[in-house]
């Protein structure tokens, strides 16, 4: 019934049959402990790039690549970076094993932030896309030019301002103005 399909077969999503099971099954189905398994790494799978390419991991990866710095220092350098996003974004990427949180014990705590191994891996790629983007942007500009001349699409909506509900422009409440 779970026949092995195909490496193009779409049934099951994750790579993770290809990777560690070594097929993909008819139905996408497994069992027991392998499905657990198979629901953890498709979550790793979804999570992963989202972490890698959200664009303050890409800014703090590389202000790491210089050595260690305290979470201020981040802040300041990269200018427009809330508390609170860079707090999350350390804390993740700290949970992935890309940095390290070291807290010297001054008055007040010190605390740095520096690149793991794992960490000083991912550069490598981030730079790779860097060059490409560097490479193509001139083309991306022009098909975007194309493009909007062509008034394929409108602009996003949410550059237009938003219109209230028509019930409400018929509704019975008397205006402000009616009230007095």
């Amino acid at each position: 019934e779970d026949e092995a399909v195909g490496l193009s077969d779409s049934r099951c999503p994750s790579l993770y049959h290809l990777v560690f099971v070594g097929r993909a099954t008819r139905h996408g189905r497994c069992c027991g402990l392998i499905e657990e398994r198979h629901r953890k790494v498709a979550q790793i799978e979804q999570e992963t790039p989202a972490r890698i390419g959200d664009k303050w991991t890409v800014l703090v990866v590389e202000l790491l690549a210089g050595g260690p710095m305290r979470f201020n220092e981040i802040r300041r350098t990269i200018g427009n970076i809330s508390q609170r996003m860079l707090t999350l974004t350390v804390r993740e990427l700290e949970r992935d094993g890309l940095v390290t949180r070291t807290v010297f014990p001054t008055v007040p705590p010190r605390v740095e932030y520096q690149l793991t191994k794992l960490g000083r891996t991912l550069r490598e790629p981030l730079i790779a896309v860097a060059e490409w983007v560097r490479k193509h942007q001139p083309a991306m500009v022009q098909a975007r030019k194309l493009f909007d001349a062509a008034g394929i699409a409108k602009p996003s909506h949410r550059r237009e301002p938003r219109r209230g509900p028509s019930v409400l422009s018929r509704s019975r409440i008397p205006a402000r103005s009616q009230l007095t």
